[in-house]
Formats: C-alpha cells, sequence, structure tokens
C-alpha cells in the first residue's frame, strides 16, 4: 500500500526552485518586453497641479508615461461589483489628482529597458497643493472612531456577561496598556507583475496569493468579461498576506501593456513595497483582567485602537481571540480606528490574532504574577469545556495538552519563579509560556483528477503555493487515494483558469484544496470501480465494490493477485481519459462546532545586564493542529511562524516620519529582521489530534498559528529574566538598561 499522508516528504517542486526553472512572476521571458517603473507622491496630502512628463519622454528608450492626465478611465463601477469580496472590488488607479499618502503610485513610465524607465521617472516635475496631513498616530487618539466593520464578520464591539461587574467580583484586578508598531512583511520576492494583452484578452503573471480574487478585480476594474482575465501566479517567493489582494501596480502594469501594445513588466523595489502592498497597522491595547484568588477569571476587557487609511477603511480583528480562549463569563471587547494619510494597512501573518494575543497573553503573565500562581496552571484553571463565546462545543480543543507536553519538553519545571533569579554565568536567564491559536477554516474549492492512458495522475486546481508546500500535501493526498507513486502524481495550480478555489490565507489552504482534491479522487476511484464492474471484459467485472482495492496504480481484488492497472481499464474501454471535477464545499456539520487549532509556545532568553542584549537561546512550540499532511513542511511552517514572533517580539518596527508620511527605514538595512545567529533550535510538537468534523482529512492549517502568541512567550521570558516588564514592542537594550 502506497501511504502518503503525514510523510515527511521533500517538496516535489524543489529542484525546480533550486535549478532556477521555477519561473516567478517577474521572470516570464516574453517576446518584445517592455519595462514599467512607478512614479510615487512625495507627500502624504493634497492634490497634484501639474505633471511635467516632457523630459521624461525625451529619453532615449521611453514608450509612453502615464499619469491620470492620460490615463483610462478604470474602476468605475459601483463597489459592489465584487459581489460581496472586499477583494474583488474595482481597483481605481490614476482616475484623479487627488493624494491620501505618501507614495501613492500617480504615474508610470514605460521604457525598453529597466534602466532607461528607472531614470525617465525621476525626470517626471510634479508640482503640488499640499495640505496638512494627519500622520501621528499617538496624537490623534483623540480622533478614533468605531469602525463600519472588521477584516472577520466579529462585531466591532462585543462580548458577553458586564465587565464591571466581573471586575467588581474580582479579588485581584489588572490595568494595563500595550502597543505594537508597524510592520512590514518583505517577502523575499518583491511584487510584480507582468501583463500581455492578445486582443480583449488580457494575461497577468502575477506575484499573487489569490488568482481568482485578482482575476475578478481586475475584470471588474476594467469592466471586462470575467473570461477575458487570466492570471497565472505558479510560484510565489513569499507572501505573508501582502500578494493577496489585488494591488495598484498590476492594474498599472494592465494599463501600461493596453496603451503600449506589448507585453510590460513592472517589479517593484524593496523600497517600493513599503509604500504599495500594505502593512500590519499600528495597535494601543488596555487589557483589564479580573480574578479570584484561586485563578478564575470573572472579567477580560480588550481595548483596541488602531489605525487606518483616511479613504479607505481597513480595521483587522484584534480581540478576536480574546472572546474565546479563556473561560470568562464577563467579557467585552472593542475596536476603534485613527484614521491618518498612511497607505491602507492588509492582512499579514495571523492578523488580529498576532498583535491581539501579544497583549493578551502578556497580561494572562502578569496577573499570574500577581496571584503568585505558575502562568501554565493559570491557563488550565481557565480552560473552557465549550467555546463561551459561540456557545457551541469543540470540534477538538488541545490547548490543556499542549501546554502539559510543551512544559514537558521544555522544562518548565525547572524555573524559579521569582523574576531575576536565574542565571548562566553573567547572564539572566528566563522561561516564558503562551497560548497559542487560530480559526480552522474552510472554504469551498473545486479541483479535477485525471487518469490518461499511460496511468499518470493530473491534479487541477487554481491554489496557489506560497511557499507552504501546496504541491507536495496535494500531490500526497492524491497518490494515498489513488494508491500511484508519487512520481506517477502531476500537480497544475497558480492558473485561474483551473478549477476555481480560495487564495492562500487565513490557514484555510491545505483543508480548503486539500478536501477538493480528496473528494475530487474518491470520485475518480468510484469512476474506474464503475468502468471494471460494467465490462464484461474486465477480470474484476463480478467481484463488489467492498472486494476491491486500490495499489500499485490500478484496482485489484482483495487478498488476491487479479487485478488491472489504470492504463489497462483505459486502453481497453479506448478512452482518452477518466476525468472528474468536484465542487467541494464545507459540510453542514460545521455549524455545530467551534473549529480551532491551539498550541502552546515556551521560550527560554539569555539577557545580558550591562547592556540589555536578549538572546533567545531555546524554543519549544507544542500544537494540536489536527492530521499532519506532511510532517517537514508542517514544521517548516510552523518554525517560520515562531521566527516570526521572536522578530515581533525583538526586532520588527517601521519608523514613519510624522512631519512628512514617508517610512524612514523602508529596506532591510535598517528594518530589522532575524538572522540566523538570532534564532536558536526550534522544537515543533505535535499534539496527536483525531478531529472527524472540520473537513474529510481532518487537517487544520498551520501557516499562521506559529506566530500567534509566540512573541509574548518571548516577551514574558524576558520579564521573568529580569523583573522589567516592558509592555511596547519590539522591546529592544535601550528598554531594558
Amino acid at each position: 500500500m502506497t501511504n502518503s499522508i503525514g510523510k515527511p516528504i521533500n517538496r516535489i517542486d524543489g529542484r525546480l526552485k533550486v535549478t532556477g526553472k521555477a519561473l516567478y512572476a517577474a521572470e516570464y521571458p516574453l517576446k518584445n518586453m517592455a519595462h514599467a517603473v512607478l512614479v510615487e507622491s512625495k507627500i502624504a496630502k493634497g492634490t497634484i497641479r501639474n505633471i511635467d512628463t516632457s523630459a521624461a519622454e525625451k529619453i532615449p528608450g521611453v514608450i509612453a508615461v502615464i499619469t491620470h492626465q492620460n490615463a483610462p478611465k478604470v474602476g468605475q463601477k459601483n463597489d459592489e461589483s465584487g459581489g460581496g469580496n472586499p477583494f474583488a472590488k474595482p481597483l481605481p488607479v490614476l482616475q484623479d489628482n487627488k493624494i491620501s499618502f505618501y507614495g501613492q503610485h500617480i504615474g508610470v513610465v514605460i521604457a525598453e529597458t529597466l534602466e532607461q524607465a528607472e531614470y525617465a521617472a525621476k525626470l517626471v516635475k510634479v508640482t503640488y497643493v499640499a495640505q496638512t496631513p494627519t500622520l501621528s498616530f499617538e496624537k490623534n487618539l483623540n480622533g478614533a472612531y468605531k469602525p463600519e466593520s472588521l477584516l472577520t464578520p466579529l462585531e466591532t464591539d462585543s462580548g458577553r456577561g458586564d465587565i464591571n461587574q466581573g471586575l467588581q467580583a474580582a479579588e485581584v484586578q489588572l490595568d494595563a496598556n500595550y502597543s505594537t508598531p508597524i510592520e512590514h512583511h518583505n517577502p523575499m520576492e518583491p511584487s510584480a507583475t507582468t501583463a500581455v494583452w492578445q486582443g480583449n484578452k488580457l494575461t497577468l503573471y502575477d506575484a499573487s496569493q489569490n488568482v481568482m480574487g485578482v482575476q475578478k478585480a481586475v475584470a471588474n476594474t476594467f469592466g471586462i468579461p470575467l473570461e477575458n482575465v487570466q492570471v497565472i501566479s505558479r510560484f510565489i517567493g513569499g507572501g505573508f498576506g501582502c500578494k493577496g489582494p489585488v494591488r495598484g501596480h498590476v492594474v498599472l502594469a494592465a494599463i501600461a501593456a493596453q496603451r503600449v501594445k506589448r507585453p510590460v513588466k513592472l517589479a517593484l523595489s524593496r523600497q517600493q513595497m513599503f509604500t504599495s502592498v500594505g502593512y500590519r497597522p499600528r495597535s494601543l491595547q488596555r487589557i483589564r483582567l479580573g480574578a479570584t484568588k484561586d485563578g478564575k477569571l470573572t472579567a477580560v476587557g480588550h481595548e483596541i485602537t488602531t489605525q487606518t487609511n483616511i479613504d479607505k477603511e481597513f480595521v483587522e480583528h484584534v480581540g478576536a481571540a480574546t472572546n474565546m480562549i479563556y473561560n470568562a463569563s464577563n467579557v467585552l471587547v472593542t475596536h476603534r480606528a485613527v484614521p491618518l494619510n498612511v497607505i491602507t494597512p492588509t492582512i499579514m501573518r495571523a492578523p488580529g490574532e498576532t498583535p491581539g494575543m501579544y497583549a493578551l497573553e502578556s497580561a494572562m503573565d502578569e496577573l499570574a504574577d500577581k496571584l503568585g500562581i505558575d502562568p501554565i496552571e493559570l491557563r488550565i484553571i481557565n480552560d473552557p469545556p465549550q467555546d463561551p463565546e459561540k456557545n457551541l462545543p469543540w470540534s477538538s480543543r488541545s490547548l490543556v495538552e499542549s501546554l502539559r507536553e510543551g512544559a514537558k519538553r521544555f522544562g518548565w519545571e525547572k524555573r524559579n519563579p521569582k523574576p531575576g533569579s536565574m542565571r548562566d554565568g553573567r547572564y539572566l536567564v528566563g522561561y516564558g509560556v503562551a497560548s497559542a491559536t487560530y480559526p480552522a477554516n474552510l472554504r469551498p474549492a473545486s479541483a479535477r483528477a485525471r487518469i490518461s492512458p499511460n496511468g499518470n495522475l493530473l491534479v487541477q486546481i487554481a491554489a496557489t503555493d506560497i511557499g507552504t508546500g501546496t504541491y507536495t500535501i496535494l500531490a500526497q493526498i492524491a497518490a494515498e487515494i489513488l494508491q500511484v507513486s508519487l512520481g506517477k502524481v502531476a500537480i497544475e495550480i497558480g492558473d485561474s483558469e483551473l478549477p476555481p478555489s480560495p487564495g492562500s490565507g487565513g490557514s484555510w489552504g491545505a483543508a480548503s484544496y486539500g478536501s477538493a482534491v480528496h473528494e475530487a479522487c474518491m470520485a475518480l476511484r468510484d469512476q474506474m470501480v464503475s468502468l471494471v464492474q460494467q465490462d464484461n471484459r474486465s477480470v474484476l467485472k463480478n467481484l463488489k465494490t467492498a472486494d476491491l482495492e486500490f495499489r500499485d496504480g490500478g484496482i485489484f481484488a482483495k487478498n488476491g493477485s487479479v487485478g488491472e492497472t489504470f492504463a489497462e481499464i483505459i486502453s481497453r474501454n479506448k478512452l482518452k481519459e477518466v476525468s472528474v471535477r468536484v465542487d467541494s464545499k464545507p459540510d453542514e456539520i460545521r455549524k455545530k462546532y467551534s473549529m480551532h487549532a491551539f498550541g502552546a509556545h515556551f521560550a527560554e532568553v539569555k539577557v545580558d545586564p550591562l547592556n540589555g542584549m536578549v538572546k533567545v537561546s531555546r524554543f519549544v512550540g507544542a500544537f494540536g493542529v489536527g492530521n499532519i499532511l506532511n510532517q517537514k513542511t508542517a514544521r517548516s511552517q510552523l518554525i517560520g511562524g515562531i521566527v516570526w514572533g521572536i522578530s515581533q517580539a525583538l526586532h520588527e518596527k517601521t519608523f514613519l516620519d510624522d512631519r512628512y508620511g514617508n517610512f524612514v527605514n523602508h529596506n532591510l538595512a535598517e528594518y530589522h529582521v532575524p538572522v540566523n545567529a538570532d534564532i536558536p533550535d526550534i522544537e515543533v510538537v505535535f499534539i496527536e489530534e483525531n478531529d472527524p468534523y472540520v473537513n474529510p482529512l481532518g487537517v487544520k492549517g498551520v501557516g499562521e498559528i506559529g506566530i500567534v502568541g509566540a512573541g509574548a512567550a518571548v516577551a514574558n521570558a524576558i520579564y521573568h529574566a529580569t523583573g522589567k516588564r516592558i509592555r511596547d514592542l519590539p522591546i529592544t537594550p535601550d528598554k531594558l538598561l
């Protein structure tokens, strides 16, 4: 039997990547290619009085310069043309002279070479009528408003019970403010689009996590039929959310290609990534906790203030996990937003949960210290028997198991609870813990499975692989169901002309794509069985389905050697192929359960008291994330999330110049991310979890839960090491001196 699911199989696309044969959005070798470069605003608010493009147009090789003065009318449809999908709405660019943030796209230069376009773009002269922008988050907190909606269906203000009564009933209270800074995604591959028009049909080779979403948004923007737009994104060099929604440069590439009547490549520079594709917004969070002396929570208050663009609202669900993670009768979660003249924020790995759980898990650590209760035990005391927000049973919940097993692997019993009491030579040593959670999401998805006359299996789905291993896990699912070797399975993804599916995001990829492929391959099995049972020439014609099994690339009688390969069956029936397409949808049973992944982070830090330098010396993460499709890729995803959580705690912050609105450290020299020397060996522990309700495969996404709470574990460890509670991220040496 071929048992592929769960094994730590190497990525089937790995060889293509390391040999350079995997083509990314900016690497398609199209004939007669032109190159486009953006022109960006140098003010944060105002209007454009005039754009002088004459000097740029005289540069040898320049083909066209497009600004609002000569751009075609696009994105004029009502926003409702997105069909309720915020990422499918039209995206009007270069439609007027209004400026609402520094770095806004105000033009595009197209030339024969990239160098010519870059030089010409610098020669475009812009005269502005500048207005005073609203830039400082801290200085404009009094302008915070209640947003119309959040990224998820969570109500802007939510909760249960009476927070004031809960606090009054508490024997111990905590009231503290936590803050997180602006953070930028910075995937290894900057965003890029290559656009090609053939008549009235547009092909986009785009660095996109969501080919179907980009297809819909671009079709709506240009007012053309959906089938006239094809989006191809076969390989992506990381995304973390910034490559999810359609971006202005994608539309500009299409406009440019339409204008010059030839393929156009538009690749963002690293600096332009900071002003073109969103970011994780600033947050200020007030946490109020009340508890009895034995640690039972009586009240949880989580008041969030974040930022959004002054003209286009985006507010993430920072307090979502607070509603369901712990068992408290009185909970209040509120969200407010400060409108600023800064580019609109966007989704970023575990949006909402990442900043929200940093604050909540830091506060839980502070409460444990006040109560004199071990922080692990405090969390276990407040583990709810069912979802306290939805009043539904858990489909599965392994938080307690994750805390206990993680503590055992980490050696938590060696921890002296007194802050500043543990040392290694001159270094202060601290242990920190935090819980993790993320929804077990599932979206509708379609897939096609096809067996060819040579017995090879082809699976097609408009999924994307942003480095998570999608190609590999889908091949494993198909190989196991049809019982063929992995070498006989081909996966086609990353093309909007394939059966539709959601984009990669929200940790729903493996579950949604996997469920669709699972159902398609099961339907294909049924078709192959039907072929042999209805064929008088088949040696299996008289056997019932229960007496048949799939193995060795064919169908065989159980407990016997009689059988036929797929190739033999298809050849005898003179078929070109056997193909099945299915449309997979979430089962109704999902409405009867609350479905989340859970985990626990354990960090050891060493702090030099002489200079405040922090070194994360050990890290253990334990996770209950359902069935594991591939031990290697799942572990890699969780490690990646933990690395980012460490970076959240110690390194990452984008500095905004609140005089002009530009991001100051808009490059990887000054935007700090961890390097190998900053990261210890990370141990990932999978808690065995069989969840029959989440989806046919019993899988939960692992792409985001790894970052949720990881930063809090580091912050809590630093407090344990030093006795200094730093509530404002990142925790840099100056804050510890």
